[in-house]
């Protein structure tokens, strides 16, 4: 069933799936079924695995199996939306990694595209470690909403009595931050009604673009989002801005001849409804405009740590009112009668470090050791006890070494000998071809790779480390066989005596030593 961390955003009874009654959890990253009775799933679709699969469920409950298919639906559509971005974010990041990082590419064609490990193994930790990386490295900003983000969108004409609409990734993502309802629209439509090029076509020929003309008939698919900002609108307007300091509602238009500013009387001016005045359309709309655009800063803040805010509200402005939300009087009171300048000076104002790799501030440029320094006249002293010594020395070489002593240097200092084991290898490393060599060093970096994910599942102590230790061990013995033993077949084929793969099969035995000691202490404990 589902972990105690996974998170369940819909549970519905009463689905059948081939012939059997179950019910059907649609959860933060995947969609499951399991029949009643049961403890496991019998069906479980990861939603960024699904393509075209086709699982067919059917909605028993009489009296709302209509509301219930529809539900799910719609949340599966922004689900799987959602996560379609994920995997395309996912994808750029994977790309940039390997362009950028040439061993990690040549490791990844050593192991993955050799399938020795699948590419979820080789990913396993590699991205979420790339994330802190660059959070620690760089705290980006968050732009933003230009207030003229729609201005900008200037058409062009195509040659062919049409226009055409240049959008960016980032006036899209404008777009559905300013007006949750678009976004909804487009969740429900793209891809299964209609592609993303004749969805912003029928934006942009909408009547919910044009405000201010006159509306283009029941067929036009944004006539609902109007009446969702309408009602938003209106909640808004109810609500007010909760300030202490401000009141929007003393303000009243008025003409400069009436008063000169300063006169009580009532305005004389003519009054107008909204309906009959020809500019309230487009001020209203502006006003509105005005307030998405602050509204949409807000939005962005809660999303983040809510994983269902587009999912769990049917008014697309429902969040809207939040930033209009009444603030704490005694906190605008203050700002409004305490001025910085004349405040004392509460003490000097430091700036907080964002190190990436903190030990190169603290262990450096610090000296190793205290140091004495001698003055000139000491180095003069001293130049001359050591030309006294000099003058003065008689050589007494029958007493210098002993004769065991001097057999034993000139044994170590032979060929082959203790002390002559760096000329040897200095002959190894000769002897060596340069393509061999980094051959052998891709096969080290394999192996380290290989061999990190399996020290780690020590100590094993969950069902996933038992799966995982046991799928690595596999691993490293196909690592061995398609890669280890052609390449100790390629040195005997170019007669090189040297056993340069000792290393690397002594890490191999240790891993699988350890498996063993492990594997025969589970099946002591079992029996």
């Amino acid at each position: 069933m589902a972990t105690s961390s996974e998170e369940v955003l819909l549970i519905v009874k009463k689905v059948h799936h081939k012939k059997q009654n179950g019910a059907l959890y649609l959860m933060a990253e995947r969609i499951a079924w399991a029949s009643d009775g049961k403890d496991r799933f019998a069906v479980s679709h990861m939603y960024t695995d699904i393509k075209c699969e086709t699982t067919n469920f059917h909605f028993t409950n009489e009296s709302s199996a209509i509301k219930e298919r529809d539900t799910v639906k719609d949340l599966l559509q922004q689900l799987l939306l959602k996560f379609k971005r994920k995997a395309n974010k996912e994808l750029e990041e994977k790309n940039r990694m390997l362009q950028e990082d040439p061993v990690l590419f040549q490791l990844y064609k050593d192991l993955v595209v050799s399938q020795v490990i699948s590419a979820e193994e080789f990913w396993a930790n590699r991205l979420s470690m790339n994330a802190v990386d660059s959070a620690v490295s760089s705290n980006k900003q968050d732009v933003g909403i230009s207030a003229a983000f729609l201005a900008d969108v200037r058409p062009q004409t195509d040659g062919c009595n049409g226009l055409r609409y240049n959008l960016t990734s980032d006036i899209i993502e404008s777009v559905f931050r300013t007006y949750p309802a678009v976004k909804q629209k487009y969740a429900e439509n793209v891809p299964h009604n209609m592609t993303e090029k004749e969805f912003w076509t029928r934006f942009f020929q909408s009547h919910y673009f044009h405000r201010d003309r006159i509306s283009t008939g029941s067929k036009d698919l944004f006539a609902e989002c109007a009446k969702i900002d309408e009602k938003g609108l209106k909640s808004m307007v109810c609500q007010g801005v909760k300030n202490p300091l401000v009141d929007l509602t003393a303000l009243e238009d008025k003409a400069l001849d009436e008063g000169y500013g300063i006169s009580s009387a009532p305005s004389t001016s003519n009054l107008k409804s909204v309906k009959e005045n020809s500019n309230a359309a487009i001020i209203k709309r502006f006003n509105h405009h005005s307030a998405m655009v602050l509204a949409a800063g807000l939005r962005k803040q809660e999303t983040h740590n809510d994983v269902c805010s587009e999912t769990g509200s049917t008014d697309g402005n429902s969040r809207d009112s939040d930033c209009f939300q009444p603030p704490i009087k005694k906190v605008k009171l203050q700002e409004a009668i305490e001025y910085e300048d004349l405040e004392k000076n509460s003490g000097r104002r430091t700036i907080a470090l964002n190190l990436k790799k903190s030990d190169r501030y603290f262990h450096g440029p610090t000296p190793v050791q205290s140091q004495h320094y001698a003055s000139s006249q000491d180095i003069i002293n001293s130049l001359n006890c050591i030309r006294q010594e000099v003058a003065s020395y008689i050589p007494q070489l029958t007493q210098v070494l002993s004769s065991s002593a001097a057999s034993s240097a000139i044994s170590a200092l032979s060929p082959g000998g203790l002390l002559m084991q760096g000329g040897i290898q200095q002959a190894i490393n000769q002897m060596v071809p340069n393509d061999i060599q980094i051959e052998l060093r891709h096969l080290y970096v394999a192996v380290g790779e290989l061999l990190r994910h399996f020290w780690t599942c020590f100590p094993v102590n969950t069902p996933f480390l038992e799966e995982k230790v046991v799928k690595m061990k596999i691993n490293l013995e196909r690592f061995q066989i398609t890669k280890l033993h052609p390449f100790k077949e390629k040195l005997q084929l170019q007669y090189l005596s040297t056993n340069l793969t000792s290393h690397i099969e002594e890490m191999l035995q240790t891993a699988y030593s350890k498996f063993h000691m492990w594997q025969s202490k589970r099946m002591l404990r079992k029996t």
